[in-house]
């Protein structure tokens, strides 16, 4: 099945000293890296979403700050799509639809950041628009909400999030992504 590779808003404002750090966005991003590697070591297409906000008032993801870069862990090269957005929905006023129809894509492998917000967003449109989908739960971070006065940790917003996107594809960990897509391709090869 034609996959690509999503990395979505791994960017330098969610890490420490950024404007609006997440939980353990290093280990997410390292796990982002493994698989972008894998797709990059066997030619499969892969896309990295940058979000740039629109509001006046943002506190981050500001055009032309540095905290609105693509974070050095999963590095951009100069060769390789890059989408620019401004919701969190991926696809939302993105040529991202645009660029997976032209590669013939089935399915997307999403990683990345929030969880609850971009992550989730671009996940439920993915497969309403018909791809099949897989979630590397170990590539994606979030962050502490509030809600009521009770602060919900990190951890609880990702797996709950998590939870509910398995009605929407599969969510696994990045070593069973690229397992399985190796096991596709030994099997294609026979």
């Amino acid at each position: 099945m034609n996959t690509a590779l999503l990395i979505i808003d791994i960017q330098k404002d969610y890490f420490p000293g950024g404007k609006f750090p997440l939980v353990e966005p290093l280990a997410a991003a390292k796990k982002a890296y493994e698989l972008l590697q894998c797709f990059r070591e066997h030619d499969g297409h892969h896309v990295h979403i940058q979000h740039i906000s629109l509001k006046p008032d943002a506190a981050f993801f500001i055009k032309g700050d540095e905290g609105s870069d693509i974070h050095d862990a999963v590095a951009h090269f100069e060769s390789e799509p890059i989408v620019y957005k401004h919701y969190p929905n991926s696809f939302r006023e993105t040529n991202l639809l645009e660029i997976l129809k032209g590669w013939g894509i089935e399915r997307v492998v999403i990683t990345g950041m929030m969880t609850h917000m971009c992550v989730d967003a671009t996940t439920r449109v993915a497969a309403d628009l018909g791809f099949q989908v897989w979630v590397a739960e170990d590539a994606c971070a979030t962050r502490d909400l509030e809600y009521n006065g009770t602060t919900i940790p990190a951890e609880h917003v990702h797996k709950a999030f998590l939870a509910a996107l398995k009605s929407y594809g599969q969510v696994m960990t990045s070593e069973q992504v690229i397992a399985r897509l190796a096991a596709e391709q030994a099997e294609a090869q026979k």
